[in-house]
């Protein structure tokens, strides 16, 4: 109550010190305490960051023309301030507390700005399964506990009348990490899908380059020292079956993450990077760039789905957004690619759920970018994991083969 109580005090110190219609002063009233509310919510549930960002994003900008004309007159008569700019510093200065709050925000993203980008760039390296030196897994944000036939998936509704919905299209298929955030103008149906993902199928050379950040990532029934049962092995083997299928296709099978004979992730990225884009250069028939892992997961967790009778790992595409909720967008991980990374794993989820329900699991979105800013079509797949086998994990391989024909060729 007291919360309300001072955002209707605002109302009485404003039409003092500006003389502003008690109307006007109302709507900024509810507009401030919407702030408030906004600045309190910091989940990330898709209700309720939709809610958060159409506040923050879409009452305050339209502010002015809506509910605040005097204000918007007034302000643009001092020449000072804008609409919003004057309901901020109303807040701060009626809500102190939300003016400490930001004040800290601002400071703690100057520190990391200056002191931790090292640190950034190893959390990169290490996000998707935080492991030791000897490859054990230390913890995991994504484990999902699910052994499920294919047969026994919801159906979804993938209508685009359904998918332009922006929470249904969130929670239904996206995972956002609380380290960032996304709004609906980048999650867009209508522009995601149409974006075209085909290859250009008249020119000779290879279309799609394989390859392997985390190369020593292995499975329940892997064998020690024998890279055809790593996920080395695994990407091969997708090779070979893309190839079968008239896409030509070449795998990078070089390691990145071992450093003076011990595994080192700091920078696999940066060493995959540097080897990556020479390959590249050297076949610019390539279209699509494919970083291929395992993901880590609790030890009774198993990602495993039943396809065509067969015991078939689970997949999940992994898309960066190069910005955290603490710095905003990460100048030094640029992505001129983001849309495109988006369209492409949005349009191979729907092609898995109308092909295969149940195979690919929630699309993950983390703050930081990876490696895919090296094409337009590019994935970064997580598949599988650790308590996955071999064998289940190539039988994933020939569903994601025909996955990647249907989105690639059609």
């Amino acid at each position: 109550m007291s919360v309300i109580w001072m955002v209707f005090n605002i109302e009485r110190k404003v039409v003092e010190n500006m003389k502003i219609p008690r109307w006007g002063t109302k709507a900024a009233g509810i507009v401030v305490l919407t702030l408030v509310f906004s600045y309190a919510c910091g989940g990330v549930k898709p209700g309720v960051a939709m809610i958060k960002y159409q506040f923050d994003e879409m009452l305050i900008q339209n502010l002015g023309t809506m509910f605040l004309p005097s204000i918007v007159f007034a302000s643009e008569l001092s020449g000072k301030n804008t609409a919003k700019q004057w309901v901020l510093k109303s807040t701060m200065r009626w809500f102190p507390f939300v003016g400490y709050v930001t004040e800290q925000g601002e400071y703690k993203q100057v520190v990391e700005d200056e002191d931790t980008i090292a640190k950034i760039l190893e959390c990169q390296a290490n996000d998707e399964n935080h492991v030791d030196e000897k490859g054990n897994l230390v913890e995991n944000e994504t484990q999902e506990d699910e052994v499920v036939p294919a047969q026994s998936q919801p159906v979804l509704d993938l209508s685009i009348e359904r998918l332009r919905d922006f929470d249904y299209l969130l929670s239904n298929f996206y995972i956002v990490d609380s380290s960032t955030m996304i709004g609906p103008e980048q999650l867009n149906a209508d522009a995601l899908l149409s974006e075209n993902m085909k290859i250009d199928q008249s020119s000779q050379g290879p279309k799609i380059l394989i390859f392997h950040t985390h190369s020593q990532e292995t499975f329940a029934d892997s064998i020690p020292g024998d890279p055809s049962t790593s996920i080395v092995g695994i990407g091969e083997y997708l090779t070979q079956l893309l190839n079968a299928k008239g896409i030509e296709t070449i795998h990078d099978t070089g390691v990145y993450d071992i450093i003076n004979g011990k595994l080192d992730r700091s920078n696999a990225y940066e060493n995959a990077e540097a080897s990556v884009r020479p390959i590249l250069e050297a076949n610019p028939s390539v279209e699509v760039a494919i970083d291929l892992h395992r993901d880590g997961v609790a030890e009774e967790t198993h990602l495993v789905t039943d396809i065509g009778g067969k015991q078939t790992a689970k997949i999940m595409f992994f898309n960066g957004l190069s910005r955290t909720r603490t710095n905003g967008d990460i100048e030094y991980l640029y992505n001129p690619y983001i849309q495109d990374n988006l369209a492409f794993s949005l349009q191979m989820q729907l092609a898995c759920e109308r092909m295969y329900p149940g195979f690919a699991r929630h699309i993950y979105l983390r703050g930081y970018r990876y490696n895919l800013h090296l094409l337009p079509k590019s994935l970064l797949i997580e598949a599988g994991a650790q308590t996955n086998t071999v064998e289940e994990m190539r039988n994933a391989m020939e569903v994601l083969a025909v996955t990647l024909q249907n989105v690639l060729i059609g």
